[in-house]
């Protein structure tokens, strides 16, 4: 199992991952329903957990809107990647004599909780079965950090019923996140709380980051929706302006008034598919709090000053998305007839 275990990882960081850990049905004992293998698995005994690095050179040029196709595209291939080590890996381990079960890395989830998939609780969590197993830690956003490429990671699992050796978590003196709280100001919808703190215990383990409000939020601003911060002055890559609710009971109302206008605008000539999202398709137009978090608080820093400088999005009538500032995109809304004023906010 020793031999086994090491090839398994060795396979991973062969295909692109740049950290894998390992975690058991005991390491995961106590934790959250979506760290139960079983329900994806009868017989599971452990999981594989690795991480996908995003590509650093695209995200400043994401943060001053110098770029929006460059990261977009890295975002989609990472996810591919990160899909395809974990169909690689369960591959490998069928063929060793141990059943696995390859995970999605993204838009995979339950059917049978109350609301269905609009639940948004994956079969597995990734993020469990990576700070479990010493991938990363989790930063107060919530998202998983590694220390060498921050919160820019896309996470990638594979259950099986060989009994892996499992890793230990990284010491929490090791985590670099210091509460800068950058995250949380580089989220126009208001999805991290910030103060309140939710922990969950894993094998004995306790680990804890920043309660999130209703899902319905980072649909709303990541998917393209609306993008406007409250302070008018900056944006993210959504030329939308609808209101961004200050209650989570107001969210997934306000998601469904801005469908049909979201729908109408012109987009991109990619997209990420969701079937969750109306045409089941979707425009990556944030990922701010992923992106901003840094292991250098000095690039953390400097990230979030060019966003807040870097203007708001307004989207010319050829469909491309231009960065202006907050009083030349009043101008330009100004100008347009009311039809299509509306396709960007409430008229």
């Amino acid at each position: 199992m020793e031999k086994i275990t090491r090839r398994a990882k060795n396979l991973a960081i062969c295909a692109g991952a740049s950290v894998v850990g390992i975690a058991t049905t005991e390491t995961l004992k106590g934790g959250p329903p979506s760290t139960d293998l079983t329900y994806v698995l009868p017989n599971a005994k452990s999981a594989l957990s690795f991480a996908v690095p995003l590509d650093q050179n695209y995200i400043e040029p994401w943060f001053n809107k110098q770029s929006h196709e460059a990261h977009f595209r890295n975002n989609i291939q990472a996810n591919v990647i990160a899909s395809g080590i974990s169909l690689e890996l369960a591959n490998y381990l069928d063929h060793k004599g141990y059943p696995s079960v390859p995970l999605n890395a993204n838009t995979a989830y339950r059917s049978d909780t109350k609301n269905g998939r609009y639940d948004e609780i994956p079969p597995v969590s990734h993020r469990y079965l990576a700070v479990r197993s010493g991938v990363g830690f989790f930063g107060l956003s919530g998202n998983v950090l590694t220390k060498m490429d921050g919160a820019a990671i896309i996470l990638g699992s594979v259950v099986t019923e060989a009994e892996l050796i499992p890793t230990e978590p990284i010491p929490a003196e090791d985590n670099y996140c210091d509460d800068c709280r950058l995250c949380k100001a580089a989220c126009a919808s208001g999805f991290i709380d910030g103060e309140e703190r939710v922990s969950v215990t894993m094998g004995g383990i306790e680990f804890s980051y920043s309660k999130k409000h209703n899902h319905s939020r980072c649909d709303y601003v990541c998917g393209g929706f609306t993008g406007l911060h409250k302070s008018g002055k900056w944006s993210t890559w959504s030329p939308g302006r609808f209101l961004i609710p200050d209650k989570d009971e107001e969210f997934y109302p306000a998601l469904l008034n801005s469908v049909g206008p979201y729908l109408k605008r012109p987009k991109s000539e990619i997209s990420v598919f969701n079937t969750l999202m109306p045409g089941d398709k979707v425009e990556l137009t944030c990922g701010n709090c992923q992106l901003i978090c840094h292991p250098d608080k000095e690039v953390r820093k400097r990230r979030y000053k060019i966003l807040v400088e870097s203007g708001v999005i307004v989207q010319n009538p050829d469909g491309s998305l231009e960065a202006v500032s907050p009083e030349e995109a009043q101008n330009r809304l100004d100008a347009m007839d009311p039809e299509t004023r509306a396709l960007y906010e409430e008229v």
